[in-house]
């Protein structure tokens, strides 16, 4: 046990990113990952991933998403006597009150908000809260689940059947209008989805809408079941900047690289929500009343009244059992959620992942248009370097090492913005690399 703690978290890979992107001077996106301190915590509350995309005019936005990536987290690990759905709930409702008060309280923070998608990974599995148009993902084997539903108008409409696949109507419908966020108003509806059954292999990915704008769902699901996660996470920023990146940009990437995180070979109790929790004070007052009664059958049978002893100990007898019954009725109530019950109606969307081979040779297809793009002569670029990756993911492809492949290509694109990112010093501006 002690051996297994120093080497505290076990089998799992993460990554954060975040970025202003191409156009914005600030970002307004937030994030936060709390893991848990050792295998107790993890138990009680598990490893904690969150992403929050703030909206608002001047820094309102910035200040909505921190409030919210701080609050969510330490009332979700505060109220430790509700199951964790219900602690999430909560945390996400009190942190929406938070930023309400604040934005009543400064005309100049009035009706900012923020989307909010909360990840906690348990031994029962991936536990979701969300609210907005940020998303959890997952990839497992060769398919990419989308676990959260949108808040937007485009949903919305779509669910409702006014909207068809790539019509113009559906094109014409603004894309970022949100129908849900933490923070405007006084209360808010919170989804809470799961918790998903976790395997070994197991990526999630959590992010902001300025990745999903530029990155379509089957490079994303490919980028995530090919690479590493601080490649996988590279790559997806990169490629919404590439694309104009147009928003901020955060990412996280979570991946269970062993069967200590796997629920799916856990045997912990299931989850169980809505029962009715003890009242330390009712509990206090029935041991009060027991030891009242004891002591009184004591002294009545020292002076020798034993038939009122009799009766005092058999008082005392009857109000333990009453206390027990209630504790015990108030723990049989609730809902288990375990196999076949879960929480929510996700996952919402699938996508299948493209053949390693025909997103390697996609990734090459970008580089080799971004050799000849005659935007990035516009910067210094390190294309002796550039070029060198560009041949090592050829020739891996020559050998169908087609992981090889779109590791080296990711690499020469990632080169490349870090490159333009040096350039350009982090200013906003109107730059993309058109291809």
């Amino acid at each position: 046990m002690a051996d297994r703690e120093s080497n505290w978290p076990v089998d799992l890979a993460h990554v954060a990113l975040t970025d202003v992107g191409m156009r914005r001077a600030n970002n307004q996106d937030s994030h936060t990952v709390v893991l848990a301190s050792d295998p107790q915590e993890w138990r009680v509350r598990g490893h904690f991933f969150m992403v929050a995309d703030g909206m608002g005019a001047h820094a309102a936005g910035e200040l909505a998403s921190k409030i919210a990536v701080d609050g969510v987290p330490h009332l979700y690990r505060k109220y430790r006597e509700l199951s964790p759905p219900e602690a999430m709930q909560k945390a996400i409702v009190e942190t929406n009150s938070e930023v309400y008060r604040r934005g009543q309280a400064n005309s100049d923070f009035r009706a900012m908000g923020t989307t909010a998608s909360a990840m906690a990974l348990l031994p029962q599995g991936a536990l979701i809260g969300h609210i907005g148009d940020s998303r959890v993902y997952r990839v497992r084997g060769t398919k990419l689940h989308q676990l959260t539903r949108d808040h937007s108008l485009v949903w919305e409409l779509r669910e409702a059947g006014q909207l068809e696949g790539d019509s113009e109507l559906a094109n014409s419908v603004p894309k970022n209008v949100i129908t849900r966020s933490l923070g405007p108003n006084a209360h808010v509806k919170v989804d809470i989805e799961g918790p998903y059954k976790v395997a070994v292999g197991d990526t999630f990915l959590l992010c902001s809408d300025g990745l999903m704008a530029r990155v379509t769902d089957e490079e994303i699901a490919a980028t995530l079941r090919n690479l590493a996660t601080q490649e996988a996470a590279q790559l997806l920023v990169d490629l919404a900047n590439l694309r104009g990146g147009p928003d901020n940009i955060t990412v996280i990437v979570a991946r269970v690289t062993g069967s200590e995180l796997a629920s799916l070979e856990s045997d912990a109790a299931p989850i169980k929500i809505g029962t009715v929790k003890h009242d330390p004070k009712s509990e206090l007052a029935f041991l009060v009343a027991i030891a009242v009664f004891f002591l009184a059958a004591l002294l009545l049978s020292v002076i020798g009244n034993m038939p009122a002893s009799l009766g005092a100990l058999v008082i005392g007898l009857t109000v333990g059992l009453v206390g027990f019954l209630i504790r015990k009725r108030n723990e049989a109530k609730g809902i288990e959620l375990g196999t076949g019950r879960k929480l929510g109606k996700g996952p919402y969307t699938s996508a299948d992942c493209p053949e390693s081979s025909e997103f390697a040779a996609s990734l090459a297809k970008i580089t080799a248009e971004l050799r000849r793009a005659p935007a990035a002569g516009k910067y210094e670029i390190d294309w002796t370097e550039f070029d060198l990756l560009c041949q090592n993911a050829e020739g891996a492809t020559a050998e169908s090492r087609h992981e090889d492949a779109i590791r080296e290509s990711a690499r020469a694109v990632s080169l490349l913005m870090e490159n333009i990112r040096q350039a350009m010093n982090k200013e906003a501006s109107d730059s993309a690399i058109e291809l």
